[in-house]
């Protein structure tokens, strides 16, 4: 007979005993873990030792690296141009009569369609493409200067 009790273990069948289920304890070391050695990879130690034999860091002496400008602009306006695309969408699928009355969602569920033919509800999928366009517009002003 299997008996369960909390925070105790318990014995399926003789000789299988299974683990409360109360979260583990861990200790956490004391000591930092020193960082690794950064160096160039070479799978072949006699290049290893042509090499130097010594790792050394790649960036020796540089910076860290920054995004190239011209790659931010295009990111930009590709985020803006989709949720533009998006926001109209979303702003006039509602009142279109091909993508909203004839839904075949709408359609296959008459008691769907009785609430998506609300103007409140059309007018709230609405504001969210609407948004979506204030979004799409604040970002594209807001970095216009980058």
């Amino acid at each position: 007979m299997l008996v369960f009790q909390y925070g105790r273990s318990f014995t399926v069948r003789p000789g299988i005993e299974r683990m409360s289920q109360q979260p583990e304890v861990t200790t956490i070391s004391p000591e930092p873990m020193a960082p690794p050695i950064m160096g160039p990879i070479v799978a072949d130690p006699a290049r290893q030792k042509a090499a130097g034999g010594t790792p050394q860091n790649p960036n020796h002496g540089h910076g860290p690296q920054r995004i190239p400008h011209w790659l931010e602009r295009a990111e930009l306006f590709l985020r803006v141009l989709l949720r533009m695309y998006i926001g109209i969408a979303v702003a006039y699928v509602p009142w279109s009569h091909l993508f909203w009355d004839q839904n075949p969602l709408f359609t296959r569920f008459p008691s769907l369609s009785v609430y998506a033919a609300h103007g409140a509800v059309r007018g709230l999928i609405s504001g969210l493409g609407l948004l979506n366009l204030w979004i799409a517009f604040r970002d594209a002003v807001r970095h216009r200067d980058g």
